[in-house]
């Protein structure tokens, strides 16, 4: 039995509301997508050791929608990953958001981003958060309001890395779209595999965007990374904006950048049309 599945105690049971605490503080220009004919909320999904909370967006009318999963960044599901959710659920999608630190902490009151890390997402374990995610397919599929055959990922920051991991986990996902997600790392007993180790093997097909202005991911790891799935058969690619800074989505942010992240968002959705999502 992994460690994960003893931890019978979930530390968060609800989403949060609003944005963390330590993201402030917050552009006043931040996109705000509204409810008109969706079903929205937060849902409890059934994992090992109890239940964990997540976010989920879907049409009004209709049902077997394609499902994408939405995986957040350091900051867990606040208001950035509800509103994603929606955007999706505009397009026609179910989409669903799980708190993946559920078990480890409750991120949103955290001030202080390397408090969350030392605190939180370092103490996350891979083999737990693949689990959540399959966990989350699962429910989708089972409210019967989603279509597991047409199965798409994405993520941001510390979610585009686990996008990357979950394309190798799932081979019945369809396509992953990975938003500045660290590539190359140190191999940990919780976190034993990085994007760059699982990418000639890869058989689903991920889009990764990336800042050529990150400071936080170089850009050599991210040529690593294009090199490392070359001799793959994948058909995932990468996409570099030069002069784009880490987090250039995530519009309640001073890092957004609009234009980068509207042309983001388009490609996103040709990706995940072509694929069958």
């Amino acid at each position: 039995m992994t460690d994960f599945t003893r931890r019978k105690f979930i530390a968060v049971t609800s989403l949060a509301a609003g944005f963390a605490l330590a993201v402030r503080p917050i552009r006043a220009e931040f996109i705000t997508t509204d409810m008109e004919g969706l079903i929205g909320g937060e849902v409890k999904i059934p994992v090992e050791g109890g239940e964990i909370p997540a976010y989920r967006a879907m049409p009004m009318t209709g049902e077997k929608f394609p499902i994408v999963l939405v995986v957040h960044e350091i900051f867990g599901v606040h208001e950035h990953i509800q509103d994603v959710c929606r955007r999706f659920a505009k397009l026609g999608y179910l989409a669903i958001a799980p708190q993946l630190f559920a078990r480890q902490g409750n991120v949103s009151k955290l001030r202080d981003i390397q408090e969350i890390r030392d605190k939180v997402v370092s103490q996350v374990p891979d083999a737990q958060v693949m689990s959540d995610l399959d966990a989350t397919v699962s429910w989708a599929e089972k409210s019967e309001k989603g279509d597991g055959d047409r199965l798409g990922i994405t993520g941001f920051c510390w979610g585009g890395r686990i996008v990357w991991l979950y394309a190798a986990n799932n081979p019945k996902l369809k396509a992953g779209v990975a938003w500045y997600g660290r590539l190359v790392g140190e191999s940990k007993p919780l976190t034993p595999k990085q994007p760059i180790d699982i990418a000639a093997d890869l058989k689903v097909p991920v889009l990764g965007l990336y800042g050529g202005k990150d400071d936080g991911i170089p850009i050599d790891t991210v040529e690593q990374m294009r090199e490392a799935l070359k001799p793959g058969q994948s058909g995932s690619e990468i996409v570099i904006y030069p002069d784009a800074p880490h987090g250039f989505f995530a519009d309640y942010r001073p890092n957004y950048n609009k234009e980068t992240a509207e042309d983001g968002w388009k490609r996103l959705q040709a990706w995940f049309k072509e694929r069958g999502v």
